[in-house]
């Protein structure tokens, strides 16, 4: 008999979660199918007011499922999603899953070059949008002119209440578009017409593509990770495993960050559905709106990114609200700064975890536990079935000791197949059976992981290393600052220099002879920013995540 390796995390595991768990791959819809099992009567959706049951999500999601076979979707072919949140989103995602399609996720702000891009490398056959001139408009240019040969439209009002889709309406009149009833459109209501689909297509969850999402990666060039069905309900069903103390078929999740979003596709909406939970959507983020739905709705989780709970934080009218509902937030897309995290959770009495991953690991790979110890600054441990290594730099095989600095390394259930057409790339990153991260980490002695900061986002002055996240840290815990972002940018002499961005909160004031007076007892004296710029904010990702590459650019624009 084989004995099991004992990895250093698994004895501060939370009581009753074991790292040997088997996760057997499934088709992601069984999500759906089990939940209508379970809870057939709970609301699933709610929309500004309007709701779904499970029941009636499904029944919604096996018409359109149907109808898009009807019009051609078969095993394999890709679908565009280009939409903002909305019940749409949800009946399309699961409808394209059940009949062997692929999702392939757009980002509504995309460009029209960085939607031409995408479309010819994921060679999308159909888009499915909403009647809002800021989505609809950016394709028509592609129809015919790419493979792209049909466009589903979804009516945004008509998900709302009555009363609020005639205010909708008569405010965004100028908004909404009207597409051309020809052969190149198809409304979400003439699929809705539809039978119900009464056979789901038979699915192979680990070589079956179920969606491919854009990413970046570990070189900046746009490419697609292939996520299995296997993929995606794996990390669903660790995500759930990992999230002791919550009651199925009892919580409320608010999904605003975007569903096109790996994080939130996952967290927000796939481990919603596992768990019969009730998914309060938010088209975007709307401070005023997501304090009036925390105070009268009574959420239970909010996953979101670093700045949601900074804004929250630093908001004028948080006296009106009662934000107690809260018990668990995740945070995810980026570092969480300490301070922001233990302001958040002093407001609203709530357990903040940061967690850890990427769009090629489906995407949770890490996450404090929400009971037990919750290390600040710390992106916790790997879940269940993963392996976390912390690897040399230099060598890419050596496997550092605990305490020392690597780059991390994943290997389990939920990495991806590799990237879409890019085999080179794959095989970058897919080393000795470990997904190379690009993230520079620790783990301590109790088996907590911490980032660094990214390789590639390391700053060299004059020989010396500067971790920007490290930076950061000490610059977000002066009072004033609300946000900041440091980068290294070119310099003559020193190779590179360093630059910090602030945003500061409201009516504070801080000058950047005080910013450093500050800084100086806390960091060493090669890691001062040289310049400092106070800004009123900073670019942003749709999931509100800082941009630091936009900051790059701009120094560059300037010569």
């Amino acid at each position: 008999m084989t004995q099991q390796i004992v990895h250093p995390w698994e004895a501060h595991y939370p009581q009753g979660v074991r790292w040997h768990e088997s996760f057997h791959g499934k088709p992601l819809y069984y999500l759906l199918d089990e939940a209508v099992r379970q809870w057939p009567d709970r609301v699933a959706l709610d929309f500004f007011g309007k709701t779904y049951t499970y029941t009636r999500l499904n029944e919604m999601v096996n018409r359109i499922a149907k109808g898009m076979q009807d019009m051609g979707v078969k095993k394999g072919t890709r679908v565009g999603m280009f939409m903002p949140n909305c019940p749409q989103y949800v009946m399309c995602y699961y409808a394209i899953l059940k009949i062997g399609g692929t999702v392939v996720n757009f980002n509504p702000l995309y460009s029209g070059h960085e939607i031409d891009h995408q479309i010819k490398d994921s060679n999308v056959e159909i888009m499915v949008t909403v009647n809002l001139r800021a989505t609809y408009d950016k394709l028509v240019p592609f129809i015919g002119s790419s493979s792209m040969r049909k466009i589903v439209v979804c009516n945004f009002g008509e998900a709302m209440p009555l009363a609020k889709r005639a205010l909708f309406m008569a405010a965004k009149s100028k908004d909404i578009a009207h597409p051309p009833h020809d052969s190149n459109h198809i409304t979400l209501n003439e699929l809705l017409h539809s039978d119900e689909l009464t056979t789901p297509v038979n699915i192979i969850p680990d070589t079956h593509p179920a969606v491919l999402q854009y990413t970046g990666g570990t070189t900046g060039v746009p490419k697609a990770a292939v996520l299995t069905h296997a993929n995606l309900y794996a990390n669903t069903m660790q995500c759930s495993n990992w999230m002791v103390g919550l009651e199925q078929g009892n919580e409320i999740m608010l999904a605003v960050i975007p569903f096109f979003h790996v994080f939130a596709m996952t967290v927000a909406l796939n481990l919603a559905i596992a768990n019969g939970m009730t998914i309060i959507i938010h088209p975007k983020f709307d401070l005023k709106h997501v304090l009036a739905d925390i105070d009268a709705k009574k959420p239970t989780l909010m996953p979101g990114v670093s700045t949601l709970y900074a804004t929250i934080n630093n908001a004028r009218t948080l006296d009106k609200y009662d934000l107690t509902s809260i018990k668990y937030c995740i945070s995810g897309g980026g570092p969480l700064p300490v301070d922001v995290k233990k302001q958040f959770e002093k407001l609203t009495g709530c357990v903040v975890v940061e967690g850890y991953g990427l769009s090629e690991t489906s995407p949770v790979t890490h996450c404090n536990p929400l009971v037990g110890e919750n290390k600040a600054g710390s992106i916790g441990m790997p879940l269940p079935g993963t392996i976390a290594e912390i690897i040399d730099k230099d060598d890419h095989v050596t496997v550092m000791k605990q305490g020392e600095i690597g780059e991390v390394c994943i290997s389990g259930p939920q990495v991806m197949q590799g990237y879409l057409n890019r085999p080179d790339e794959t095989d970058n990153v897919m080393r000795n059976g470990r997904l190379h991260t690009g993230d520079v980490g620790y783990m301590d002695a109790d088996g907590y992981f911490y980032i660094v900061d990214r390789l590639k986002e390391m700053i060299v002055v004059g020989g010396y290393k500067v971790f920007p996240r490290n930076v950061e840290e000490e610059i977000y815990s002066h009072p004033a600052v609300s946000e900041c972002a440091v980068v290294g940018l070119e310099h003559p002499t020193r190779g590179q220099m360093i630059k910090a961005y602030i945003v500061l909160k409201t009516e504070q004031v801080l000058d950047e002879a005080g910013l450093k007076a500050h800084l100086k007892p806390r960091i060493t004296a090669y890691a001062l920013p040289h310049v400092v710029e106070f800004r009123e904010s900073l670019p942003k990702s749709a999931v509100g995540k800082i941009l630091k590459k936009e900051l790059v650019a701009e120094e560059k624009a300037k010569g």
